[in-house]
C-alpha cells in the first residue's frame, strides 16, 4: 500500500510541471513581422507551415510560454504576451487571433 501511494505521488509531481493546453492562446493566429506566418495553437502542439511540433504549456499571469519537445526548436521556449483576447506579443512578431 505505501508504495502505491509513493509511486502515485512521485506522478503526480512530475506531472505538475507539464501542462498540455494553450489556455487563452488555443486556436489559430496570424503572425506579423519578419517572417508573416500562421501558427495554430492546439493542446500538446503547435503548427506552423504544416509542421507539427509538441510542445509544452506554461502560463503565468498573461504570459503564455510555449516550450518545445521536439523538431528544430527543441527545448527552447518563446512566451506569448497576451495583450487581450485576440492579440499577443513577443520580441520578434505580433500574433492576431484568426479563429
Amino acid at each position: 500500500m505505501r508504495n502505491q501511494f509513493t509511486a502515485g505521488l512521485f506522478l503526480a509531481i512530475a506531472l505538475t510541471g507539464c501542462n498540455q493546453s494553450p489556455g487563452p492562446l488555443e486556436g489559430t493566429w496570424k503572425a506579423e513581422g519578419i517572417v508573416p506566418m500562421t501558427i495554430t495553437f492546439r493542446p500538446g502542439e503547435t503548427e506552423t507551415m504544416g509542421v507539427i511540433e509538441q510542445v509544452d504549456y506554461t502560463t503565468k499571469g498573461n504570459v503564455v510560454k510555449v516550450t518545445y519537445k521536439d523538431g528544430m526548436m527543441k527545448g527552447s521556449s518563446i512566451p506569448f504576451t497576451l495583450v487581450d483576447h485576440n492579440t499577443a506579443t513577443n520580441p520578434m512578431y505580433t500574433l492576431r487571433r484568426v479563429r
